[in-house]
């Protein structure tokens, strides 16, 4: 690891935050008792700085996933397609966080993984909100640090291109390996939002790219990226509870569609999920 890019890790994510968000990790993290070790705030919320009427976006770190959770069930799915994504509400804030064990944490953030779910979020702006120690926040900083360089190295770089003009290219390839309800455009907003912060990261993420870093692969990473995205559509209908609701308020939200859930779609989410997918591609909601 390139030290002067921990350090403008470490410094990103310690900068403060609002009140109510420390609070709300520090009741996410209470949920899942000594399993849990950090928590991480990301997403529009940070970006925009607004948090009223929103649904605020957290990682919630956890030791292994069969001692954060109670049923065994959850601890495998989690396990087997991670991560797992529940709804939160806490002082009259709504929120949704996702759980990842240190090791998947580590992982996904790194080149090793061709899914671009974990890093291309974390090579953007996030915030370290809570951890159980000293141990817990060094190993957040180290998995978090690993997201740049990744999402560098797997754009690859094109003669002649300014940074902020590959970073942009590299989210927007992101995008077109998810499924997401965003607007063309938006992997440009993200940077342009924050640009001095991606000319200050550049350097030294370029130069803490592992020499075998694998890069292009985009074609396969499309077709793998959008079917997880449709496996993880599945789960989370049925371990979020009003998992339906929110992806079409998140959709309608991002996507200016007007999509309204049915009552049988809400008693059976598994089912209304696969259903919906097919609509949502039609009309271009998600890409």
């Amino acid at each position: 690891m390139v030290e002067a890019l921990r350090d403008l890790v470490r410094a990103e994510l310690a900068e403060p935050v609002d009140p109510r968000v420390s609070a709300m990790a520090a009741a996410i993290a209470a949920r899942h008792g000594r399993a849990s070790r950090a928590v991480l705030f990301y997403g529009s919320c940070l970006r925009e700085k607004a948090l009223d009427g929103l649904m605020l976006d957290f990682y919630l770190i956890v030791s292994d996933y069969r001692a954060a959770y109670d049923k065994g069930w959850l601890a495998r799915a989690n396990a087997l397609v991670p991560p797992n994504v529940f709804p939160f509400e806490h002082d009259g804030l709504a929120a949704k966080y996702a759980v990842l064990s240190e090791a998947d944490f580590y992982r996904l953030n790194g080149p090793e993984t061709r899914n671009v779910s974990v890093w291309a979020r974390f090579a953007q702006p996030s915030r370290l909100v809570w951890s159980s120690g000293e141990a817990a926040r060094g190993k957040a900083i180290d998995a978090v640090a690993r997201a740049v360089p990744t999402l560098l190295a797997a754009a690859g770089t094109i003669q002649g291109e300014a940074p902020l003009d590959q970073w942009r290219r590299a989210f927007a390839l992101t995008y077109s390996a998810e499924l997401r309800a965003e607007r063309k455009g938006r992997s440009g907003s993200v940077v342009d939002q924050n640009a001095e912060r991606y000319r200050q990261f550049h350097g030294p993420a370029v130069n803490a790219i592992a020499a075998d870093a694998p890069s292009g692969g985009w074609a396969r990473r499309r077709l793998e990226g959008k079917l997880l995205s449709v496996v993880r559509l599945a789960k989370a209908s049925a371990t979020f509870a009003g998992g339906v609701d929110y992806i079409a308020w998140k959709i309608n939200r991002h996507a200016g569609t007007a999509i309204e859930i049915k009552p049988w779609q809400r008693r059976h989410p598994l089912l209304a999920a696969v259903t919906l997918l097919p609509r949502l591609l039609r009309s271009g909601a998600v890409r």
